[in-house]
């Protein structure tokens, strides 16, 4: 789909486009720009999240920003106008915005919360990115504001991970995250994350390199606000803190919108349960054998520079049994009325994150070693948390596992990914009395629980899948000979 398209040689217009697989619209968080911004070709213009992930989007083109046509927090369809850039500033006058009525809207957010960090080096998934940095065209009679420097000095070497200049690293005021009565600072997923949980940046006290807000910060801030709800925002809040969404201690109920990727997780498992035909098996197993394992791995050379826990052996695990038992890693083709059989593994991982549960899943699976699989679950985790997470890399999953126990949960009967056959849950792992050879002895035992579409997997299929998995982490060495 064409994402640009020119209204004269002057001004060109930039479409929202398809960043996932037949997406049709995305909510725009974040401009990290304004009308009057210089722009340059590959340059990051804004934040917008699809039902799957929030995506960076880069202009196609070198100008000054003429326009935005929609607010942040407003839902867009794909194909529409967002942006209208200058390609020839200073050529003749601009002509009046496309539509009077939207401008006021985002001059409104300009005021607002539009706190994005100006020269920030952003990694784009799905995209190529080129160095950029955004220069305000500065106003009439006014200077620029020494402070906006400093603010992206500070956030650009937090970026790259290194310390900014004396000269220009801002002061940190000791009662809140914003410099000298400025922006606070702190990165795009850390600003998601206070916007969800209603924290005034501007009251929350950074522990981060020069001043940086992290997400450790604004928990510790949240913390008080739950008991404190109906407490007022402290006087000094920054005006274009955004609004929280603050509840009185005498509401009965709040409403919260469904949209985005929230919105997405709820029509995927309605479908998934009243599409697929769920069984769900459970087995108890001791794995006191494989915890043993993964203290030796995280001292073995060879794994040396990757996470190593309990999670990567289920995972491997799995990816045996899977292997010993082909015909569980397939999907229903209900167009076709076939089983399609995949010769592949694309495992997936359920995490957590602040934008909800999302499943990306790691690429050929099956054909990575201990560490190479290692590697790749460490990296799935943090792009996850950092919300960088990419739709590409949630499509196509075959089967996924899913880690309740990090939540101190026994067991539970996930419902399957919309389009895959299985999905295990990994219980709690608990120090519990045990028989071990023929002597109760305290042995770590955890619940492991399988959910398969019987339309593909019958009771004996998803049985032996279920107890090779078991069977492995109870005697570990059994991925050398099955694997």
């Amino acid at each position: 789909m064409t994402t640009m398209t020119e209204t004269s040689a002057r001004f060109r217009e930039f479409k929202m486009p398809d960043v996932g697989e037949g997406l049709t619209e995305a909510e725009i968080l974040k401009w990290f720009v304004q009308p009057g911004d210089t722009v340059t070709d590959g340059q990051v213009v804004c934040e917008v999240e699809t039902a799957k992930a929030a995506v960076e989007l880069p202009i196609p083109f070198d100008g000054v920003v003429h326009e935005l046509r929609f607010p942040e927090g407003t839902t867009v369809d794909v194909g529409q106008v967002i942006i209208a850039i200058d390609v020839a500033p200073g050529s003749g006058d601009a002509p009046a915005p496309a539509a009077e009525p939207a401008q006021e809207p985002v001059e409104a957010a300009s005021q607002g919360d539009g706190d994005a960090p100006k020269g920030r080096t952003p990694v784009l998934v799905g995209y190529g990115v080129a160095e950029s940095s955004t220069k305000r065209r500065p106003r009439k009679g006014v200077s620029a504001a020494p402070e906006a420097a400093a603010v992206a000095a500070a956030v650009q070497a937090e970026l790259n991970g290194h310390a900014a200049p004396a000269a220009v690293a801002p002061a940190v005021p000791a009662q809140g995250g914003a410099p000298d009565g400025g922006r606070p600072l702190a990165k795009p997923p850390v600003r998601k994350l206070a916007k969800d949980l209603g924290i005034d940046l501007a009251t929350v006290v950074p522990t981060g390199k020069n001043g940086v807000i992290t997400r450790e910060d604004v928990h510790a801030a949240a913390a008080p606000a739950v008991a404190q709800v109906a407490a007022p925002a402290p006087s000094q809040a920054a005006p274009e803190a955004p609004a929280a969404a603050v509840v009185p201690a005498s509401a009965r109920e709040t409403r919260i919108p469904v949209k985005g990727v929230r919105k997405a997780i709820a029509q995927a498992m309605v479908g998934s349960a009243f599409t697929a035909p769920h069984v769900t098996e459970f087995v108890t197993v001791d794995v006191t054998r494989t915890m043993k394992l993964v203290a030796e791995l995280k001292e073995d050379k060879d794994m040396a520079g990757v996470r190593v826990n309990p999670l990567l052996i289920i995972a491997k695990a799995l990816l045996v049994a899977i292997k010993r038992n082909p015909e569980v890693n397939a999907a229903w083709d209900e167009a076709n009325q076939e089983i399609v059989q995949k010769h592949y593994v694309n495992l997936g991982i359920a995490a957590a994150t602040p934008r909800g549960l999302i499943v990306p899943n790691i690429k050929d699976a099956h054909d990575k070693t201990l560490p190479q699989l290692a590697a790749a679950l460490g990296e799935l985790v943090t792009t996850a948390r950092d919300g960088k997470t990419s739709p590409a890399a949630m499509a196509g999953g075959t089967v996924t596992i899913t880690n309740v126990g990090v939540f101190g949960v026994d067991t539970g009967t996930p419902i399957l990914n919309p389009g895959e056959s299985a999905i295990l849950a990994v219980g709690a792992i608990k120090l519990q009395p045990w028989v071990h050879k023929g002597k109760v002895k305290p042995r770590q035992v955890t619940t492991l629980a399988l959910s398969f579409d019987h339309r593909l997997v019958d009771g004996e299929l998803g049985s032996k899948v279920l107890a090779d998995v078991a069977a492995i982490l109870e005697q570990p060495k059994r991925l050398i000979t099955w694997a």
